[in-house]
């Protein structure tokens, strides 16, 4: 037995570097399915717009911890596939951030006037094109203080990678906490080094919130 060291808070910083891992392998992956699943939803097809309801409405009704123990739990037994840790909460995160930004993007297109795209059409654009250099810019605008508070909770969501075995830095908080049997101290130290990564991040979705919408 021995108290807690600033080594161990060491560690702690260390495991940040696998937690933002697994949040920008989320957002790499996350982020075009998240655009597809959005287009989908406002597709003008009713069949791809009822595939991607039912696809989101099944991701946002399961609780991300059911969805990482599906995926290094249930894989295996359902499936025969045994995924490292890594890959397996990468693909529940990946998955959990496509249904969400999906929305939030959305929200998005479905908020700019149906009149720029036709006023588009009007000038001989295609939809893509139309989607582009019209819509899109728009609409980037109008989501992106969501887009941004999403990632705030992506990146303490992150956590919950810890139930798998994944060292992360709630995982690590967990192991300094069993061997100095200080857990006050530990999870202190984890709560202010999330606190000081989500904290900036909170600050400019409300920045970017006034600066885009006006809100004071």
């Amino acid at each position: 037995m021995r108290g807690f060291t600033f080594s161990d808070f060491l560690t702690m910083l260390w495991a940040v570097q696998w937690t933002a891992t697994l949040v920008l392998i989320s957002l790499a992956f996350g982020s075009p399915l998240g655009l597809l699943m959005a287009q989908m939803r406002t597709s003008g097809n009713r069949v791809l717009n009822l595939i991607a309801l039912v696809i989101l409405q099944i991701v946002q009704g399961v609780p991300l911890l059911g969805m990482l123990m599906f995926f290094y739990f249930g894989m295996p037994v359902f499936l025969g596939i045994q995924m490292p840790a890594l890959v397996s909460v990468s693909v529940a995160f990946t998955v959990f951030t496509a249904a969400f930004l999906g929305e939030i993007w959305r929200g998005g297109i479905q908020a700019v006037h149906v009149a720029q795209s036709e006023a588009a059409a009007c000038l001989g654009l295609t939809k893509w094109q139309s989607f582009r250099h019209v819509v899109a810019p728009q609409a980037f605008k109008i989501a992106l203080p969501a887009t941004v508070g999403f990632l705030v909770q992506l990146i303490k969501n992150t956590s919950l990678a810890s139930v798998v075995g994944f060292v992360e830095l709630a995982r690590a908080g967990q192991l300094a906490s069993a061997a100095t049997f200080a857990p006050l101290t530990s999870y202190a130290c984890v709560a202010a080094i999330y606190f000081a990564i989500c904290f900036p991040l909170t600050q400019w979705s409300r920045s970017l919130e006034r600066k885009f919408h006006g809100v004071r």
